[in-house]
């Protein structure tokens, strides 16, 4: 194991580590942009970029392994200097949008800038014009704010699996497009809003809706696929605003689906609130004439004719309560299973959540016990 001095530190880092890793090891923060520890290194943003002793010049310190003996200095004078010419390069066709841009408060390009930056730009000319990209009704994008990072294409090649997203043109004229234009397709594509450094990748359904500091953050746990993905839920006052994924390593490490991620809709837009009655020329009314006509008409079905289904995300004390009052009426037809997963009523197992008997049986786990004689 290679052993190298950051900052007059001594640390002692497995063979392969990059200087950038050796610096986190050691507890010494490292500037940086397109890094990402689950990424492929790109090394395109060069703000990581520190002194290494009989170096000529300074070295990006995430594409450059730690080798025995070499010595670094993250805070020189040399290094800062280097770094201070990155972000001034970075900031020359970065738009002064921060008051309206969805990232503002929690912007790595805000952060660094205030630690690198300076008060003043010598830039003079034009700055460089972007048109904006259609990703779809998730991903908003502002494509001006862009440094080319490219932690999206990234992700969407390594994480996601789908080669959606990549870089066109060279240099001033480096754009991140779909190539063809159309919307994302992949199920986990809202997750590079959460990676892009700066605003170029924001929520649309979220946009211009809040600022982070003034959401109260709950920690929680995603119920809608079978993975238990650990989420963040950001809500004001008594209304849910957005989730976020939560690092666990063993579970999701750090992505959410887009499912997960924008469930929360249906708690405001498009929800079942209040009752209707009527087919084609329907009319809205209270809950006392909804819950009168139901009464009317179950008064008049016999109990084999009435079925009922519950919703996966119903409580157990509103299914039982649905079941007792069904059976009251007479009624045995009572199922959970909107995709018609297959049930075998011979094996005990398939309603008392054990372990089933045949290995073959396509039993879903959710299947709860009111199917149970």
């Amino acid at each position: 194991m290679p052993k190298l001095t950051v900052d007059g530190q001594e640390v002692e880092v497995p063979a392969g580590t990059t200087i950038l890793q050796a610096c986190e090891h050691a507890g010494i923060e490292v500037a940086h942009f397109c890094y990402h520890e689950r990424l492929a290194i790109a090394g395109n943003c060069r703000m990581c970029l520190v002194e290494v002793e009989k170096s000529p010049k300074p070295i990006a310190s995430c594409a450059m392994p730690a080798t025995d003996g070499m010595v670094v200095l993250t805070k020189s004078p040399k290094a800062l200097k280097a770094q201070k010419a990155v972000m001034e390069f970075l900031l020359i066709n970065h738009p002064l949008d921060c008051p309206i841009c969805d990232q503002g408060g929690e912007c790595d390009l805000q952060d660094q800038a205030m630690a690198y930056g300076f008060d003043r730009g010598r830039y003079e000319e034009n700055k460089r014009a972007v048109p904006d990209k259609n990703f779809g009704p998730l991903v908003e994008t502002h494509m001006n704010r862009c440094i080319h990072c490219t932690r999206c294409i990234r992700f969407l090649t390594e994480i996601a699996g789908v080669q959606e997203l990549g870089a066109t043109g060279r240099g001033e004229d480096m754009e991140i497009t779909t190539y063809i234009e159309r919307a994302l397709d992949s199920e986990l594509s809202a997750n590079i809003i959460d990676l892009c450094p700066v605003g170029a990748l924001t929520s649309k359904p979220y946009a211009f809706v809040a600022r982070p500091w003034e959401l109260v953050k709950t920690e929680s746990i995603d119920v809608l696929d079978a993975v238990g993905s650990n989420i963040r839920v950001d809500s004001r006052g008594p209304q849910v605003l957005r989730v976020l994924p939560r690092i666990h390593e063993a579970v999701n490490e750090e992505w959410i689906s887009d499912k997960t991620r924008y469930a929360i809709d249906g708690l405001v837009r498009r929800r079942l609130d209040r009752p209707y009655i009527g087919h084609e020329r329907k009319r809205e009314v209270d809950w006392r004439e909804a819950i009168e006509l139901v009464a009317e008409r179950l008064k008049k079905v016999p109990g084999e004719r009435i079925a009922a289904i519950a919703g996966d995300l119903c409580d157990a004390e509103a299914m039982f309560a649905l079941k007792e009052f069904l059976t009251g009426l007479g009624a045995t037809s009572l199922d959970c299973r909107q995709d018609g997963a297959w049930l075998d009523a011979r094996c005990r197992a398939a309603y008392l959540f054990k372990s089933v008997a045949r290995s073959t049986s396509p039993i879903r786990s959710r299947c709860w016990a009111m199917a149970a004689p």
